[in-house]
């Protein structure tokens, strides 16, 4: 009997205890273009009803249901994922929902980079909610980088590019090209993405508001410099060996190639 009235006991606790659930999904890539170059942003928007704690790592959210339904995800988008490093100018937003939305923790290395949101809806029903995060996109590889290591066996995987990248730059700089037949044209900024199965996407900003880019695969890649087989995405369709120097930190510092499509020629030489 007194092991019967402990059961009903811990059966009347545990129904008087919140109920915890998770939900996890991978946030889409941002397709929207209006965000400035050299500034990440994840848009996390989201159908709350109660009180959850939502993690952010890379592009993966976590929502821990504390009190009532399951968020459900309602449009969350990210430009780059949040970076498992470091991150210089995190800075967190609510723009929209009914109850309290509070920043927990940024991504630090005691967070294990993640960011950390808590949500408290009293009302009932469920309500939109819309926070974002954003910060500075600044040269360097995050700390996985030695999966690049089949690379230097020329292991060049099939698939398109993974927004998820495994190395991203974007900076500023100097630079120009030279098309025979059309003259040069001023190069500034450049990003470079290059995901797990070594596909890479290089694009220029230039003087004349048209963005200069190319894609291709990496052929040989170190410490210090990596080469990649490309071809600009217009209708010339240069192709050659680009070439991306690195400095210790892995921040890409000088970028040249020399192309051609058997008629046309480009020379290509920017610097950070």
């Amino acid at each position: 009997m007194r092991l019967k009235h402990l059961g009903i006991a811990w059966l009347a606790l545990a129904a008087a205890l919140p109920v915890s659930a998770n939900t996890q999904f991978r946030v889409q890539k941002m397709t929207r273009t209006d965000v400035p170059l050299g500034k990440g942003q994840c848009d996390i928007r989201l159908r709350i009803d109660g009180e959850v704690e939502i993690t952010l790592r890379g592009d993966l959210l976590s929502v821990r249901t504390i009190s009532g339904r399951d968020a459900r995800d309602d449009g969350s988008e990210c430009n780059e994922p949040l970076p498992n490093r470091p991150v210089e100018g995190f800075q967190f937003e609510g723009i929209d929902g009914r109850g309290e939305v509070r920043l927990i923790s940024g991504p630090t290395r005691q967070t294990d980079y993640q960011a950390i949101v808590r949500i408290r809806d009293n009302q009932s029903g469920e309500d939109r909610y819309h926070f974002r995060f954003s910060w500075l996109i600044t040269g360097g590889v995050s700390p996985d980088h030695d999966r690049f290591d089949h690379l230097r066996d020329g292991d060049n995987r099939p698939g398109g590019l993974a927004w998820n990248n495994a190395l991203h730059f974007g900076g500023r700089g100097h630079g120009s090209s030279t098309l025979s037949g059309f003259g040069e044209q001023r190069l500034f900024g450049v990003t470079v993405d290059i995901d797990r199965a070594g596909k890479i996407l290089v694009a220029f900003r230039t003087d004349s508001g048209r963005p200069l880019s190319f894609s291709g695969a990496v052929i040989d890649f170190d410490r210090d410099s990596i080469k990649a087989d490309v071809a600009s995405d217009d209708r010339e369709r240069l192709r050659g060996s680009m070439n991306l120097s690195r400095d210790d930190r892995g921040t890409v510092y000088r970028i040249w190639l020399d192309a051609t499509n058997g008629q046309d020629r480009l020379h290509l030489n920017w610097e950070r």
